[in-house]
């Protein structure tokens, strides 16, 4: 724009003038915007407003201090000449003393308040901080009475009654504390694998074709074509490794699967890697390893009011044995006495008895079972070489249950395309998939890791369903 007389736009010449306005973008704008009239127009710059946190009242940075926060009462007891107020924030609840003068008439539980008073160290509160509150301001109120009291230590609810009154329930210190756990497992997950070089990617979750077979797939109409949800992101993270060689996601999965079990959902959260040049599939479970110890450390020094709440004892993940899936299944029948019914896979019962044989004899909360029979794993897992009718794969057991499935893939095109066929599947259906292998792809492998199951096991769950938002399963889509 350098050397022009001016700048044209209807009829008004809007002229560069040395020495008020610069040659630049800028100048022309802030030109516009005087000749317009415009002066004194509000601009948004990201500049946010500061508020008081519960870590900071609990980290004792507000002692003795006038403070104005803000929440939801969570509680709230009348003690005759005093009333006891909780406010919930968002990281945490804090105790707030009140004088009779100082409470707003009709104030409820879930009113959204303003209040001001004195910080100040009381060993007898919950966290062993107190408000004195000299003022409340409401911001807001319920339009009704709660379903069920928030500020009660344990609900007593039954799963079936819960969940539909989920928004509200989600409120509940303990409840939420499950979900600032499982954000601190996914802040982990991204942590340390773009600490190792991992890509994260984002893929499709409208497919042309079920990555793991079988009938367990959500079926769509697409414009007029056959479609489905996506099982896994498998095909599409195993096709970014030839791009970015170390790739991870954070998704939905979803199972078409007629479950009605305490360890079964029909969408979670699949915390997914793959990775390129492997030298053995062990390369995967070291990762694995890396992470899961990487996450242990992160809950113990930054989630440890949530792990209180939970009474949540950690596991130690520095060190994982493994176990041959054939041995394992031998190990636990022989020291609990009963019969290998199923040779190909492990049943639930199973799981629970290995975990229970790992943490007896070996003193660990996890165990990789390797070496599944070929006949259970999916057509890309890739087959022992010493003997076919195993693969190079693993599910990881944590507390008894199979939190991880992962494992070497198949890279040979050849190779590939010749297991399809055994299995009657048709590679004409995986073009698209199969091109990878056509034009190269290196030694590689990954695994899925149900975030909801890690989380279920880490706080001790009886149910999964307990450790989603919003779980979704044969019967429920609302809320």
């Amino acid at each position: 724009m350098e050397g022009q007389r001016g700048w044209y736009r209807g009829n008004h010449v809007y002229e560069f003038r040395p020495g008020v306005y610069d040659c630049t973008l800028r100048g022309v704008f802030f030109s516009i915007i005087k000749r317009k009239g415009l002066k004194g127009m509000k601009f948004v710059t990201g500049e946010t407003t500061k508020t008081i946190s519960y870590q900071t009242i609990a980290e004792g940075g507000l002692n003795n201090q006038s403070a104005t926060v803000h929440g939801a009462v969570h509680a709230l007891r009348d003690m005759g000449g005093i009333t006891f107020l909780t406010l919930r924030m968002a990281d945490g609840a804090v105790q707030c003393v009140c004088a009779p003068e100082a409470v707003p008439q009709g104030l409820t539980e879930e009113c959204a308040v303003e209040l001001s008073g004195t910080v100040h160290s009381e060993p007898r509160a919950p966290g062993g901080w107190e408000i004195g509150v000299e003022a409340i301001t409401v911001l807001s109120r319920p339009a009704a009475p709660m379903p069920v009291s928030l500020g009660k230590r344990k609900l007593g609810l039954h799963l079936d009654t819960e969940l539909p009154l989920r928004p509200v329930i989600l409120r509940d210190l303990r409840r939420r504390a499950v979900f600032k756990l499982q954000e601190g497992l996914t802040r982990a997950f991204r942590d340390y694998l773009t600490g190792e070089g991992f890509t994260e990617i984002h893929t499709p979750k409208i497919v042309s074709a079920g990555a793991e077979g079988g009938s367990n797939i959500f079926r769509l109409d697409y414009f007029g074509r056959k479609a489905y949800l996506a099982q896994s992101p498998q095909i599409y993270k195993q096709t970014m490794v030839g791009v970015y060689e170390r790739v991870f996601e954070v998704g939905s999965v979803f199972r078409a699967e007629k479950h009605a079990t305490p360890r079964h959902l029909n969408e979670y959260t699949g915390l997914d890697f793959e990775m390129g040049y492997i030298r053995s599939f062990y390369d995967i479970m070291e990762v694995e390893v890396g992470f899961l110890a990487h996450a242990m450390n992160l809950l113990k020094t930054q989630y440890h009011r949530e792990l209180a709440l939970m009474d949540v004892k950690l596991p130690d993940a520095s060190r994982i044995p493994c176990l041959r899936f054939d041995r394992a299944k031998r190990l636990a029948a022989e020291k609990y006495g009963y019969s290998i019914r199923d040779p190909y896979d492990l049943e639930p019962e199973e799981e629970a008895h290995i975990g229970q044989y790992v943490r007896e004899e070996l003193g660990s909360d996890f165990v990789f079972i390797t070496h599944y029979p070929t006949k259970k794993r999916p057509f890309y897992a890739m087959d022992d070489p010493e003997d076919p009718t195993y693969t190079l794969s693993f599910d990881l057991l944590f507390r008894g249950l199979e939190v991880t499935t992962g494992g070497q893939r198949i890279h040979d095109w050849h190779q590939q395309v010749t297991k399809m066929e055994e299995r009657g599947m048709d590679p004409a259906d995986f073009e698209s998939y199969l091109m990878i292998h056509k034009c190269g792809m290196p030694p590689h492998g990954g695994l899925g890791i149900g975030l909801e199951r890690l989380t279920m096991q880490l706080c001790s769950l009886d149910n999964i369903r307990q450790a989603s938002l919003f779980p979704r399963d044969r019967s429920r889509l609302d809320p």
